[in-house]
């Protein structure tokens, strides 16, 4: 059993103002990533953790054909509506429903490490990609390198208290040099190459940069624990120090991610 449940309904509690504010502020991520894998027309792409389907609208610009997988069926919902005709359901990245060798790259973007068991996950993707096939896993880059660690810092303290066996370390789980090398390398896959990508997040003013920050699964689990208004003003306080001076918001940020080869699988 994973955390598609839990995470599904905290990540479609805003899926709206996620996938019109927030979901577009890691576009070079994307873009670098099929790049580096190779994306071309006929590529078999799974999107594991797609949100409200961003990416995969990217990739079949390119000619991929696109299948993705979400916690959330409010985002799978989003989804559905840019793209009525791809393959797209709610599931368990530690369950994949999919037959081995169905894909030829396979893709998370920054969902992985909320996964219960963030291992299992990866192996899945490694079982649905065809040998030989590619599998990209996408981070933040270290906390120093994101700015977003002063956000995050202002609504830690309103979260709620974590048990000891929590199953995932947070949004910076595999974001020190050599852990999503590691990681991929326990999973039988051969690291291929590691990137950093710069994605400052963008925002026309602070309400709008309150409203995207808000969305995440994260920042709904802090709402319900402090309240909403504690939080909204927690977040209003921390965004302050980056308003520019025609009223924009900017919030510098480094991406990690990896690209691995699969070869022999071992299965679990």
């Amino acid at each position: 059993m994973g955390t598609a449940t839990i995470n599904g309904e905290l990540w479609g509690a805003r899926a709206e103002p996620w996938s019109r504010i927030q979901e577009g502020q890691v576009l070079p991520l994307y873009e670098a990533v099929f790049e580096a894998v190779g994306l071309t027309s006929g590529t078999a792409l799974l999107d594991a953790g797609c949100g409200s389907g961003l990416a995969l609208q990217l990739a079949t610009k390119r000619g991929a054909v696109g299948t993705g997988l979400d916690a959330s069926e409010a985002l799978i919902d989003i989804a559905h509506r840019r793209m009525p005709h791809a393959d797209l359901r709610v599931g368990e990245l530690e369950e994949l429903p999919y037959p081995e060798d169905s894909f030829d790259v396979a893709t998370a973007f920054n969902s992985v490490q909320y996964a219960g068991d963030p291992g299992r996950a990866l192996s899945e993707l490694v079982r649905v990609v065809r040998p030989g096939g590619l599998v990209a896993v996408a981070t933040w880059g270290q906390p120093q390198d994101c700015q977003i660690t002063a956000v995050l810092g202002a609504v830690l303290p309103l979260m709620p208290p974590q048990p000891p066996d929590a199953p995932h370390e947070g949004p910076f789980a595999l974001s020190e040099p050599g852990r999503l090398e590691s990681f991929v390398s326990a999973a039988g896959l051969e690291p291929v190459s590691t990137r950093e990508v710069d994605c400052p997040m963008h925002y026309s003013d602070v309400e709008t940069a309150l409203r995207g920050q808000e969305s995440p699964g994260v920042l709904v689990m802090a709402a319900r624990h402090a309240g909403e208004q504690v939080v909204a003003e927690a977040l209003r306080g921390s965004l302050g120090q980056f308003v520019q001076a025609d009223g924009s918001v900017r919030i510098a940020n480094t991406f990690r991610f990896i690209i691995a080869r699969a070869g022999g699988r071992s299965h679990v």
